[in-house]
């Protein structure tokens, strides 16, 4: 569960973007505050403020039951009655958060508070997605369009030569190849038309409710707010991700020239120049956010060939669902860790059920704050969904390995953490992985001069991923402190895709869109730099693993699968939760304070220097 659900929109972890679209752990709201709701005193001491955190902590443990199992069942079956009931959960949950958030303020000087006691005020005043003013009404109007943006996308629709698609089935025919870019460009088009832009007057009239809640708890924006949370100020939070992003910039910039220089070849200039930006629906996902789909495009002879296909592994193997999360499971068994209960796989949804509306999009949910753990998915035969159920469970098992923590430390040591651990697991699925577990016959394992084809394959999911990672919060930010208008939400967008990514849309794009409302965590408002910290994090988790394990060869060919060693560090850092700042947390695994994408960058150097030399000559940038 997320520090404090606030609203619909964390409701789960939602898995963030990729193949694997990405995740936080489940939020539920807050508990009516019956218990603490006298005025505090002039002067309020130390022990009042330990009182109030007891009562608050034994209130929300108690609230969140409800919330989650109310939440779980209209993102499983979405009704107006499910609908409904989710938004009067929330509204209550939304309101008393803030209660809790401002009662938390006036004990944020009190002299000689205990470590735990200031850092859970701390957790309570910064914790919230998207706060409601205390005005009358304000927190059942904010959780009733909170829901109903989530629902209008789960319900959404795009065409596919006319016919209409629904969005997990539109995802999956974006990443085929044997469509026309005429294709392409219809279902990108009509996905963003029909699901994006009828968001735009809800989501324009949230923003304004929750920034002034966020102005009541003393901060100037919801932006401000967001990024108050990661035990530094909000400035040098910014600035920190900035400063990541310049470190694994150089790779990005060199899969984007060589990339576009394939697609250049394969559709003419006419459908993708040989310079300037790619257009957005070439690259075989609807946000153009991950391009591991595209790869049999852009594999260059002999480097390219990896040898094996991994959604033909699956699919030769015939595994069902149940066989694909199982796989997931006997990784983390490998290292050590407990088995899933039962009830995981008798409580979680992993297919679309029939004759009714879900939201497919990948989620890990902790519905007691104990053991009730589940997964909500779609799930597919395919490479994307193997790897995705691995980043799930990795939520599912951080949450169990801080079950233990008093309600306010239910969570990882910053979000990016929470998304990491899954992916760190991931990397790991390496051909000799593959081999220990059955699915590829070792005659196939491919041989070093192959390396290229295993590093360029992953670089068009985890490399292409990060300038979006990072452009989708500094759009929410511009939004909340309003240097973005409503006039420029979708100018604004757009432009930041091209500056940060280098793509641009299909087609010409009417300045009244909204196009960033067909991503699912702008109207699930689900804060999305978690995402760009866990692709740096789960490269540094994975060397430390990989040194821990005692591994020397290239780092991209290590597999720490089997190693209890590993499992037992790994499992010392997750049960801290948020107990510890994150600095903290990080060096108790890694021996390092700083995040960093020096491990990226080692990860993907012999590619690097491949794709440096493939591009000469080639224009660079857009």
């Amino acid at each position: 569960m997320n520090r404090l659900a606030l609203t619909t929109s964390l409701l789960a972890i939602t898995l963030a973007g990729c193949a694997t679209t990405t995740p936080v752990a489940s939020e539920a709201p807050l508990a009516p505050v019956s218990a603490v709701e006298a005025p505090v005193a002039a002067g309020p001491t130390a022990a009042e403020a330990d009182a109030f955190i007891a009562a608050a902590e034994k209130d929300l443990f108690a609230y969140s039951l409800e919330a989650n199992r109310i939440n779980w069942e209209n993102a499983t079956n979405i009704t107006d009655a499910t609908d409904a009931a989710a938004a009067k959960i929330n509204a209550v949950g939304t309101e008393k958060s803030v209660k809790y958030a401002l009662e938390a303020a006036k004990y944020a000087n009190v002299q000689g508070l205990s470590y735990d006691t200031k850092r859970k005020l701390d957790i309570l005043r910064t914790g919230i997605v998207l706060p409601a003013p205390t005005m009358p009404g304000a927190a059942t109007e904010l959780n009733t369009i909170a829901t109903k943006l989530q629902s209008d996308y789960g319900k959404g629709k795009g065409t596919l030569r006319g016919k209409p698609i629904n969005g997990s089935d539109i995802e999956a025919e974006m990443g085929e190849l044997n469509h026309t870019p005429a294709e392409y460009a219809e279902m990108w088009t009509s996905w963003h038309d029909n699901v994006g832009k009828p968001m735009k007057n809800d989501f324009v009239r949230m923003v304004g409710i929750a920034n002034e809640g966020a102005k009541e708890l003393g901060f100037s924006d919801v932006g401000a707010m967001w990024r108050s949370g990661y035990d530094m100020p909000p400035e040098q939070f910014a600035a920190e991700t900035e400063r990541l992003w310049q470190e694994v910039k150089p790779l990005y910039m060199a899969l984007h020239t060589f990339v576009r220089a394939k697609l250049n070849k394969k559709h003419g200039s006419a459908i993708q120049p040989a310079s300037g930006p790619i257009r957005a629906d070439l690259l075989g996902n609807m946000w153009a956010q991950e391009w591991g789909n595209i790869y049999p495009l852009v594999a260059p002879k002999g480097a390219g060939d990896v040898g094996y296909d991994l959604t033909a592994l699956v699919q030769q193997k015939k595994l069902d669902p149940v066989g694909m999360v199982k796989i997931g499971e006997g990784f983390f068994s490998s290292l050590g860790f407990d088995p899933l209960p039962a009830t995981f796989y008798s409580r979680s949804m992993f297919t679309k059920p029939a004759g009714r509306e879900v939201v497919c999009h990948a989620s890990a949910w902790d519905l007691d704050n104990k053991d009730d753990v589940r997964i909500k998915m779609c799930i597919k035969p395919n490479a994307d969904d193997f790897i995705t159920i691995h980043h799930e469970l990795g939520h599912n098992y951080y949450q169990r390995a801080y079950k233990d923590q008093p309600f306010l430390y239910l969570n990882g040591a910053n979000d990016g953490f929470h998304e990491a651990i899954g992916d760190a697991i991931a990397l790991s699925i390496t051909p000799e992985y593959l081999v220990q577990i059955g699915m590829l016959p070792r005659s196939r394992v491919p041989s070093a001069d192959k390396d290229v084809g295993l590093l360029l394959r992953q670089a068009m999911d985890k490399v292409a991923f990060l300038p979006f990672g990072l452009l989708v919060d500094r759009y929410r930010w511009g939004i909340f402190d309003g240097s973005i208008s409503p006039a420029e939400y979708n100018t604004a967008w757009t432009k930041l895709r091209t500056d940060y990514q280098g793509i641009v849309p299909p087609v010409e794009r009417p300045a009244d869109a909204f196009d960033a409302g067909a991503k699912y965590h702008i109207p699930a408002s689900v804060p999305y730099t978690r995402y760009f910290l866990a692709r740096i994090l789960q490269f540094q988790f994975y060397k430390a693993a990989c040194d821990q394990a005692g591994w020397t060869g290239p780092l991209h060919r290590c597999s720490f699968y089997g190693n209890k060693e590993v499992g037992r560090r790994l499992n010392a850092m997750l049960e801290m939760g948020a107990s510890k700042p994150w600095p903290d947390a990080l060096e108790a695994f890694t021996g390092s304070r700083q995040m960093s994408g020096k491990a990226m960058a080692e990860y993907f150097a012999p590619l690097k220097a491949w794709l440096d030399e493939q591009n000469r000559g080639q224009p660079q940038g857009w």
